[in-house]
């Protein structure tokens, strides 16, 4: 089984190159892009390249995708992105009912449909707000999905923990859309205060090795990859992360 790691969890190491080869070393196959690392996209992909690791998935903006759609292909071509992934909304500018949460799909249909002409798939990452529900009692993540049925989804579970619903029976509802999921863990109870109440993978209170599991049986195409929001050490993350990664 192999894990990939999002690199916004280290986005505060010292070395990016350093950091890469240790996540090779600890085990990591592949990391996942956001925009912290396309500044310097031709030094970032070599550096990546010389600790053998690919980065199959990519973070970018939504605006980015509206406003600069190319720019955004050469940098997955780059990269050798194959999952382009819409990874957040700013508050300011989410839905606040069933109708915007529509609207919002269907232009993320229309975004999906060009980029699967670049040979890519086409995500949504969730954070907890999607999973929060409307006046109507509808959850956000549900519209997006069922308005855009062409499009695929990158679950995020500590966030849909997070807004207090268990992710099991949502991963077995939209199992056929996952392309990915990220691995996160969240705290024990008095743990992780200086990390927004975040912990290792594996240290904290969620199933991972049901989780996993189950994953593996329903969607065992999807990408397996680890994160942390706010790390106060990337490296230890990783490390403890995939030690316990590997005896799940």
């Amino acid at each position: 089984m192999s894990f990939s790691f999002q690199l916004y969890s280290s986005r505060n190491v010292a070395s990016q190159e350093i950091f890469l080869s240790q996540l090779a070393e600890l085990g990591y196959t592949s990391v996942e892009g956001y925009g912290g690392v396309y500044d310097d996209p031709q030094s970032f992909f070599s550096a990546m390249s010389a600790s053998g690791l690919t980065m199959p998935s990519g973070h970018f903006g939504i605006n980015d995708l509206r406003d600069n759609f190319d720019n955004v292909m050469m940098l997955a071509d780059t990269f050798g992105i194959k999952h382009v992934i819409v990874p957040y909304l700013e508050a300011e500018a989410r839905p606040t009912d069933k109708a915007g949460w529509q609207a919002l799909a269907r232009e993320l249909s229309e975004i999906g449909a060009k980029v699967r002409e670049t040979g890519r798939t086409f995500s949504w990452h969730n954070h907890d707000f999607e999973f929060e529900a409307l006046e109507d009692g509808s959850y956000p993540m549900d519209i997006i999905l069922r308005t855009a049925p062409d499009i695929s989804w990158e679950a995020d579970l500590g966030w849909v923990a997070r807004a207090g619903l268990d992710p099991a029976p949502i991963v077995e509802k939209y199992a056929d859309r996952l392309i990915a999921v990220h691995v996160k863990d969240i705290a024990k109870a008095g743990e992780g205060l200086d990390e927004d109440g975040w912990s290792d993978i594996g240290e904290g209170v969620m199933d991972w090795p049901g989780l996993i599991r189950q994953i593996r049986a329903q969607a065992p195409n999807a990408l397996l990859i680890a994160e942390q929001d706010n790390p106060s050490d990337a490296v230890r993350f990783a490390s403890v992360s995939m030690a316990n990664l590997k005896d799940i």
